[in-house]
């Protein structure tokens, strides 16, 4: 798992290529993650001005594309600054000026950070449980923090392709339960079917 510098350093140079060429980089899981997303929320009627918190927003992509879908209440957080100026230059390029975008560390966050009804994630739950450095602390840590951000009956939506369903089922046994899992690409190999992509729907209790 690569070290905070190492992230850090990669958003500097989507950051340079941003500044150079206007292109905001890789959009983790591809396009097809993010449609999946909004049409999700789109099909739960879940209303436009809902609070949305994007956990580990890296360039901010998924928020442009929720306030292209009409949702204007969004907050993106990251512990990397290089990807939060990032997804600043990239809120600007598009004109969003409704996305909220702030440094922070969602395993230590701040007191301001709380009510919203959606939270997403897509990879940073992933990123946090390959830290070699007290992995299952973290990640019970992360828990607590989405409790504490996300209000009660609030949705939370995580795409992962390092946690099965039912290993996801068990680390968020405490105070959530699912509500659906969401369609990903199928891969075949061997003669079994599997997905390489897990991507669910919980809400809080």
């Amino acid at each position: 798992f690569p070290p905070a510098s190492s992230w850090d350093a990669a958003y500097e140079r989507e950051l340079q290529t941003f500044e150079d060429i206007g292109d905001a980089g890789e959009i983790w899981f591809g396009e097809e993650s993010m449609v999946r997303i909004i049409r999700w929320l789109e099909k739960q009627k879940v209303p436009l001005d809902s609070s949305v918190l994007d956990i580990g927003t890296g360039n901010g992509v998924l928020l442009i594309e929720l306030a292209k879908t009409g949702y204007v209440n969004l907050t993106g957080i990251d512990y990397s600054p290089s990807a939060i100026q990032l997804s600043e230059k990239v809120r600007e390029k598009e004109g969003m000026s409704n996305i909220k975008l702030k440094v922070e560390d969602f395993l230590a966050p701040s007191a301001e950070l709380s009510g919203f009804e959606i939270c997403i994630d897509k990879g940073t739950f992933d990123a946090i449980s390959l830290n070699p450095d007290n992995a299952v602390e973290k990640r019970k840590q992360y828990v607590r923090s989405l409790c504490s951000v996300l209000k009660p009956e609030g949705f939370f939506l995580i795409t992962s392709c390092n946690w099965t369903k039912e290993e996801l089922l068990n680390e968020f046994r405490e105070g959530f339960e699912i509500l659906e899992e969401l369609p990903t690409p199928k891969f075949c190999f061997g003669g079994r079917i599997g997905n390489s992509v897990t991507a669910l729907v919980f809400q809080r209790k």
